[in-house]
């Protein structure tokens, strides 16, 4: 009998508790993601190598076929009778048997997995299970034992979880370990219920090629692949799959982070998907380009970036893949750079929908004189890209408790000239430590997105003109009222203003000196 998501859960949490005392909790998916990737590796090649000797009448047979092909390079092709190749000292049970040397043990064991399937380099080979601080181990052998015979408790073969409720599992230690990692946790974990809705705003139809700059530990991309198999899939022997004529979606990914690139590898694997992720940093060198050298473009967009992200101007200036057309943002805050990376990743008739700081969408509007970002977000509305703006509750994320926004851009809108303001801001139920929406919620803020409607106290349509009329102010709360709040200038915002304040006064000084230098003019002993 497949195990529950609340069973895996559970068990994985203990797993994670093991670990607790010697390690910060920013720390746990380190060591015991990896560990559990490892031992969905070794219990699948079991499977594998049982119905092989089924087939073949004899373990040794099938043994003997999968060493042919590892030996041919089959399996490292990708066309082998297993999947993954997993080398004996590597496999679960021979890690069982293990007294001493744990820590030297597992690592050689996952650097094994990773030569054998190079696939695997970079994801599953990490962790130094025997790394030391100040010489003492991080993680003694006896806690790493205790570790080895928590995980033992379960299997994780194919009959035994499915790959969704296993991702689901690995999803909830990602929870808890931003919970524990507070301000940077935001950087790799986005709320499921937050992707889930995302997902179903953007409604991917099979084949589409979508993409994610900024991908975390994927999950923005993994919700698109799972509702694509929610509207598309049938059950076949017990599981909901895609059929043959369906198909799949096309994932492309980026992270700038080497151990959130990794799990964000070994999610799309549990997840039993099909996804290019690359390792680096999209704004200064983006991973996916078209054989011009060109940046390419895809269906969709979806991400949810560091909000108001620090770049320095020359990460804008002479950009060689001319992302920047509307306008340089001020470098306290990078929201309109990384909106404008996407929109040129944007195919013709693409797609995005893209979680920032509630100020992405308001800063700069009703200030005399120019503003960077209210003059990139005018561009936007003039050029009829933005099609909805919707807030969301407080207390949502990890790396902050301000409301965040998805908003959602189409080159090829379904209503030109208009624009969907929805505040979503109290639909949400309370939890601790963070409240979160429930299925009702995304279902709702999905039909109003969807059926392009307006509702009392919800949502609201507005023109082109009516936003040019704000100043281009596109907050929701601004134009639908609830409970009579005042539209507040959040502290963040404060500061990132301020911020771009004295970028501009600086920049007024430095011409202000070339022109007096040119004009011959002495003030205070300079020329």
């Amino acid at each position: 009998m497949a195990l529950s998501i609340k069973t895996l859960e559970n068990w994985l949490w203990d797993a994670a508790c093991v670990i607790r005392g010697p390690i910060d909790a920013p720390k746990f998916k380190d060591y015991i993601l990896p560990l559990i990737f490892l031992k969905r590796l070794s219990d699948v090649f079991e499977d594998e190598i049982k119905a092989l000797a089924m087939e073949y009448g004899s373990r040794d047979v099938a043994m003997q076929i999968v060493e042919d092909e590892r030996r041919e390079g089959i399996i490292r092709e990708g066309r082998g009778s297993v999947r993954f190749y997993i080398p004996e000292n590597a496999r679960w049970e021979e890690i069982r048997k293990r007294t001493t040397g744990l820590g030297q043990y597992l690592t050689d064991a996952v650097r094994a997995v990773a030569r054998e399937n190079p696939i695997l380099q970079g994801v599953i080979d990490i962790a130094d299970f025997n790394a030391t601080v100040a010489g003492q181990r991080i993680l003694p052998d006896d806690t790493l034992a205790r570790l080895v015979d928590v995980l033992s408790r379960h299997r994780l073969g194919l009959g035994d979880v499915e790959p969704d409720i296993l991702g689901r599992a690995y999803e909830y230690l990602l929870k808890k370990f931003a919970e524990g990692q507070g301000q940077s946790a935001g950087e790799f974990y986005t709320p499921r219920e937050v992707a889930i809705l995302m997902a179903r705003l953007m409604e991917p139809e099979p084949g589409m090629e979508i993409y994610d700059p900024a991908c975390g530990s994927g999950g923005l991309l993994i919700k698109c692949h799972l509702r694509l198999i929610d509207r598309y899939g049938k059950v076949e022997n017990g599981r909901r799959r895609l059929p043959n004529d369906v198909a799949p979606l096309r994932l492309y990914g980026q992270e700038v982070n080497p151990s959130t690139f990794a799990i964000a590898r070994m999610n799309a694997i549990i997840h039993e998907m099909e996804a290019d992720i690359r390792l680096g940093d999209t704004m200064r060198n983006p991973a996916f380009k078209d054989e011009t050298g060109r940046l390419k473009t895809f269906d969709m967009v979806v991400a949810n970036p560091m909000w108001n992200q620090d770049f320095p101007q020359e990460v804008y200036e002479n950009d060689p893949y001319d992302r920047f057309i509307y306008g340089i943002p001020p470098s306290s805050s990078a929201d309109w750079g990384w909106l404008q990376h996407m929109l040129a990743s944007l195919n013709e008739g693409g797609r995005m929908a893209v979680v920032l700081d509630t100020g992405a969408v308001s800063r700069g509007s009703g200030t005399r004189g120019r503003n960077r970002e209210r003059d990139i977000r005018r561009a936007f509305v003039e050029n009829d890209l933005v099609e909805a703006v919707i807030l969301l509750p407080e207390n949502l994320f990890y790396n902050t408790t301000a409301p965040g926004i998805i908003l959602v851009i189409n080159r090829r809108k379904r209503h030109p000239g208009e624009i969907l303001l929805i505040n979503a801001s109290n639909l949400y139920a309370k939890g601790r430590p963070k409240n979160y929406l429930t299925e009702e919620h995304v279902s709702k803020i999905a039909e109003l997105y969807h059926e392009w409607k307006e509702e009392e106290g919800l949502s609201k349509i507005i023109t082109n003109e009516e936003a040019a009329a704000n100043d281009y102010n596109l907050s929701p709360s601004r134009y639908v009222a609830r409970n009579d709040q005042e539209d507040v200038l959040p502290l963040e915002d404060a500061v990132v203003l301020l911020r771009e304040a004295e970028e501009e006064r600086r920049e007024a000084d430095r011409r202000l000196w070339e022109v007096l230098g040119v004009l011959g003019v002495d003030v205070g002993g300079k020329r």
